[in-house]
């Protein structure tokens, strides 16, 4: 198998029609976040199905997909490299784990960030110092942003909030919208698993937190909790 092989298939599936709406959906346009970004038209489960029939591919053949013009053809190799990884053995997956941060710049969408930062990131770091989450939050890069806070997503799971909790203050202030949706929603997992923990922070934070971060921090408290927090009661 090889990434000339992979991308043949891939191009073979190719939906003018999905593509299109993609390109909307993503944001692509002039000066938005995903401008010039190019769509194939291939939805994610059948990226996912075609992952489990490419398993042998080799890490370095990865990479010419990681770099495709094509969305899908990025979040295929992410996709793989996930399912490699969860896999692999501890030489394989630190490879991976590296290959991860040395290519950044093509994981430079929401949806990619999201598919990816947990289970390769955030499982690596997961017993290993983890200040390079830290790093990666002051970056000036969007998606580096993004992918530090997601990555605490894998840290949540197994109820481990602190660093969640570093990196959400460390963002509190960030400019773009994507990222006050995913601290809100790294927040509002927080919550699902320790609603005290995830309470007592936004007690400190929420006055000047971006509206929709708080938003989505406190989307599945209950109706009387929520208006308090909006209207500044707490």
């Amino acid at each position: 198998m090889t990434a000339r092989a992979v991308r043949k298939t891939l191009r073979s599936l190719a939906d003018p029609a999905i593509a299109a709406h993609a390109r909307r959906f993503f944001k692509t346009g002039k000066g938005e976040y995903g401008a010039g970004d190019r769509f194939l038209g291939i939805r994610v489960p059948v990226l996912r199905r075609i992952v489990k029939d490419c398993r042998d591919l080799a890490l370095p053949e990865t990479l010419p997909l990681l770099h495709s013009a094509f969305h899908e053809e990025r979040l295929f190799a992410l996709l793989l490299l996930v399912d490699r990884f969860r896999r692999g053995a501890a030489a394989e997956r630190a490879a991976i784990y590296r290959l991860y941060l040395a290519h950044t710049d093509c994981v430079n969408n929401w949806d990619l960030v999201d598919a990816s930062a947990p289970y390769i990131v955030g499982a690596y770091l997961e017993d290993r110092d983890r200040r390079i989450l830290s790093r990666l939050a002051v970056s000036a890069s969007l998606w580096e942003r993004r992918i530090a806070i997601i990555a605490t997503l894998h840290l949540i799971r197994g109820n481990r909030f602190d660093d969640t909790l570093k990196i959400a203050e460390m963002l509190l202030q960030d400019g773009h919208d994507l990222i006050h949706k995913a601290v809100g929603w790294m927040l509002r997992e927080v919550g699902k698993r320790d609603r005290k923990t995830a309470e007592a922070f936004l007690a400190s934070h929420y006055r000047g937190m971006p509206r929709t971060m708080l938003r989505y921090a406190i989307e599945r408290y209950p109706q009387e909790k929520r208006m308090a927090f909006l209207k500044g009661r707490i």
